[in-house]
């Protein structure tokens, strides 16, 4: 039973973090300009994504028996990683809001690899769930990556 509980409790951090994302990507889209339409639709995606990613997460704890802790990381480090992204939006060029996004992304993916190292207890059964979506958040954060790189 210790190793479902720790389980949860790795399974409940990602929930926090991905709920970070999703304040980060939603405020982004916020802050645009009607002419970068296609960072505000790739940044409502990823939104999406992450949302789509805590109900994985949640159902996965409620079939075992745990209770989803739907909060953000508050004090946490990511949290503070995406209030930054957050606050640099308003008046800066795209190549800056790329940056700042994938700064938020380097934050979730540290996150997934804390999740996926041997001694974070997560069971052997979440793990496929986990490295799913670990492999979506490394695509979105390479595509984040290559649209920076791309700007002058």
């Amino acid at each position: 039973m210790e190793a479902i509980e720790k389980s949860i409790e790795v399974l409940n951090d990602l929930i926090e973090i991905n709920n970070d994302r999703v304040a980060g990507f939603t405020h982004a889209a916020k802050e645009l300009n009607d002419k970068d339409l296609d960072l505000k639709v790739l940044f409502k995606e990823l939104r999406d994504d992450s949302r789509e990613n805590v109900h994985e997460l949640g159902t996965a704890i409620n079939k075992n028996g745990g209770e989803v802790e739907m909060s953000m990381s508050g004090s946490g480090t990511l949290h503070r990683i995406w209030l930054d992204v957050k606050a640099t939006f308003s008046g800066h060029n795209r190549k800056s809001i790329l940056a700042e996004c994938e700064r938020g992304e380097d934050a979730i993916i540290k996150a997934y690899q804390t999740a996926l190292s041997p001694n974070s207890g997560l069971s052997p059964a979440f793990k496929e769930i986990v490295l799913r979506q670990q492999k979506g958040i490394v695509a979105s954060h390479n595509k984040i990556r290559a649209l920076r790189d791309s700007e002058t």
